[in-house]
C-alpha cells in the first residue's frame, strides 16, 4: 500500500494571506472603518473565516453581535476574488510533481471552506495532485480536531503517514491524530519553530522529497 501524506492550505501549499487581508480591508471600508495592517490579518488565519471575523470584530472593538453580517460579507468579498493574489510557494508544484511520481498518495486537511480551496487549487492548477480535500465545513468539527485529518487520510486509501503545515492548529491537529508533522517554517504560525511538536521543519519546498525519503529509511 503506497504512503499517504496530507497538507494543509493557507500557509503552507500557498500564500492566500494578501487576498485574505484584501477581503477583509475591503469589509472594513464598508463599514467605514480603517483597514487593518496586514501582518496582523495574516496572525488571524488559521481557524477559518468565521474566528477570523471574529478576531477583526474584537480587534475594531465592533459589537460581537455584528459577526454574522459581518461573516457572511467578508465570505462574499473573498470569494469574489480568492486567486487575485494569492500564489503556490516556491518549489510547490515541483515537489508535489516528485512527490507523485514517486507513488504517494496526496490530500488536503484545511480549516478554509472547502468549496473556496477547491477552487483556489483549480485556479492555481494544484487539484490534480490531491485525491481528497477535507475543508473547514466537511465535517462537523474542524482542527485541530483530529477527525478531519483522519478524513483526509481514510480517503487516501494509503497508509497515514504524515502531515505538513505551517502553524499552531496544524501542530496541534497531528498531535492530536498521533502522526508525524513536517513544519513549513515561512507560514503563518506565530510560535517559535523550537516550542512547536513537529518531526522535521524546512523552509523551502525542494528541500522536502529527501526530507521524506529520510524518513521512509
Amino acid at each position: 500500500m503506497s504512503k499517504a501524506i496530507v497538507f494543509d492550505l493557507d500557509g503552507t501549499l500557498v500564500d492566500s494571506a494578501p487576498d485574505i487581508a484584501a477581503a477583509a480591508n475591503r469589509l472594513l471600508s464598508e463599514m467605514g472603518h480603517a483597514g487593518l495592517p496586514v501582518p496582523m490579518l495574516t496572525s488571524f488565519i488559521g481557524h477559518g473565516i468565521p474566528n477570523l471575523v471574529a478576531q477583526v470584530i474584537a480587534a475594531c472593538e465592533f459589537n460581537p453581535g455584528l459577526h454574522p453580517e459581518m461573516n457572511a460579507r467578508m465570505l462574499a468579498l473573498y470569494s469574489e476574488r480568492p486567486v487575485e493574489l494569492t500564489r503556490p510557494y516556491s518549489g510547490v508544484v515541483a515537489t508535489l510533481e516528485q512527490l507523485r511520481a514517486q507513488g504517494f498518495r496526496m490530500g488536503v486537511c484545511t480549516n478554509k471552506y472547502r468549496a473556496l480551496s477547491v477552487r483556489i487549487l483549480d485556479a492555481l492548477d494544484l487539484m490534480p495532485f490531491f485525491d481528497v480535500v477535507i475543508g473547514g465545513d466537511s465535517l462537523a468539527v474542524k482542527k485541530p480536531d483530529p477527525a478531519p485529518l483522519h478524513a483526509a487520510f481514510a480517503a487516501l486509501s494509503g497508509t497515514p503517514w504524515i502531515y505538513i503545515g505551517d502553524s499552531e492548529v496544524d501542530a496541534q491537529t497531528a498531535q492530536a491524530a498521533e502522526l508525524g508533522f513536517g513544519l513549513f517554517t515561512r507560514g503563518y504560525r506565530k510560535t517559535p519553530v523550537a516550542q512547536l511538536r513537529h518531526d522535521f521543519a524546512f523552509d523551502d519546498f525542494a528541500a522536502l522529497p529527501a526530507m521524506l525519503a529520510d524518513r521512509a529509511a
